[in-house]
């Protein structure tokens, strides 16, 4: 893992963009930037070295009423149920690869939960709340940063909620 600094280059513009949210936000962690590309949890935890569960990924929908996104933060090492999603929100569509980044800023694969384009309709994964520290993409799929899960009930104003399904023997 290797860190980028201010003094030595510039962020790319969406991982800026996250460095800035945070700022604003009050947040001291800055972006980490990875030797190795994490579009998944797993390649994520892998490179940080830590649980796949502590790994805050953030997938995005369309919600069909609103044509808005909507950004379900969830564990790494759990599926979102889409079914409690849909019970919380609303009716759900896919969303493409262009749909993310016109709503979030952001690639698939690199979606931050904060320094979005446009503000989503949010939802958190209460099982995020079994760690003390979790990670979350910041705009790339190459940059990071560390958070703690009630950062995400302030930077996001919504509180925790089951919105993903127990792996099989959890």
């Amino acid at each position: 893992m290797q860190t980028l600094s201010p003094a030595a280059a510039a962020y790319p513009t969406s991982i800026q963009r996250v460095a800035d949210a945070l700022a604003a936000l009050g947040h001291a962690q800055q972006p980490v930037l990875l030797d190795a590309a994490a579009r998944t949890a797993q390649q994520a935890a892998d490179a940080l070295g830590v649980a796949l569960g502590q790994i805050a990924k953030s997938i995005v929908f369309r919600h069909v009423g609103s044509g808005r996104a909507v950004l379900v933060v969830c564990a790494g090492d759990r599926r979102v149920d889409e079914r409690a999603v849909t019970a919380q929100v609303g009716e759900l569509a896919r969303a493409d690869a262009a749909f993310v980044r016109a709503t979030t800023g952001f690639a698939i694969g690199g979606v931050s939960p904060v320094g979005h384009a446009q503000p989503p309709i949010a939802l958190l994964d209460d099982s995020l709340w079994r760690f003390d520290r979790i990670w979350a993409a910041a705009g790339h799929p190459h940059a990071v940063f560390a958070l703690q899960p009630d950062d995400l009930v302030r930077w996001l104003q919504v509180q925790p909620s089951a919105v993903s399904l127990v792996p099989p023997g959890a």
